[in-house]
């Protein structure tokens, strides 16, 4: 586990979305299932980035790690609204997002059914994503903990996340997360292609939610 002296955890700000954009698109082209399985390059998602996270990070959820020596970006929780995220026109991104969309899209629609969801009250943890150099240090945990009370400080009732890889997934349930619906990448199909079939060593996406209604809020200091 990281020094919590070393890195340091605070709310995003505009100024920080340029070096959010490069982490992410690199963490996200060079190892996540389904961006690697279409073939996202580092400028494809540092595009959809462009249009996704300013409007993100002005929401004041998302969480950024520093290196608290270097002021280095050590790694990001990008997060909004489940209910109203920031729109992004998919005419405007690569076409090789367009199952990742749809796979989504069918978690998504799952959770939603039978519930009637209002803004502010779901904290969307949609990427999170560490730099290289700062990996296996515990920064994952410490940007999902940090989030969580910040979106609880803002009223937020439950959490939800689509975590794609096992590593994800085990940073989230181990944060008590819990998992209500998923898409096997072996079943999966878009326009009858088996877009996904090339994931080996990752089972599913999988949607997660915890409840932030029981959890207790410190004193002020």
């Amino acid at each position: 586990m990281l020094n919590p002296e070393i890195v340091g955890y605070q709310a995003a700000q505009q100024a920080d979305a340029a070096e959010i954009i490069r982490l992410l698109a690199t963490v996200f082209s060079q190892s996540e299932p389904p961006a690697v399985a279409v073939g996202l390059s580092f400028r494809e998602m540092e595009q959809f980035l462009g249009l996704f996270a300013p409007g993100a990070v002005a929401l004041g959820l998302t969480i950024i790690a520093r290196d608290r020596e270097r002021g280095t970006l050590a790694g990001v929780l990008l997060t909004d609204d489940f209910a109203a995220p920031p729109a992004v026109d998919p005419n405007q991104v690569s076409p090789k997002f367009q199952p990742i969309f749809s796979m989504l899209e069918t978690l998504d629609e799952q959770f939603r059914q039978g519930k009637t969801i209002s803004s502010g009250e779901y904290l969307h943890l949609f990427m999170l994503g560490v730099a290289p150099e700062f990996a296996g240090r515990g920064i994952a945990q410490g940007l999902v903990a940090a989030c969580l009370d910040r979106g609880l400080r803002a009223g937020y009732r439950a959490a939800v996340t689509e975590a794609t890889g096992k590593i994800s997934q085990r940073v989230f349930r181990k944060q008590e997360f819990t998992d209500r619906f998923s898409v096997s990448y072996r079943n999966f199909r878009y326009e009858g292609r088996e877009v996904f079939s090339s994931i080996q060593d990752h089972e599913a996406a999988i949607l997660m939610e915890k409840s932030l209604v029981a959890s207790a809020v410190p004193p002020e200091v």
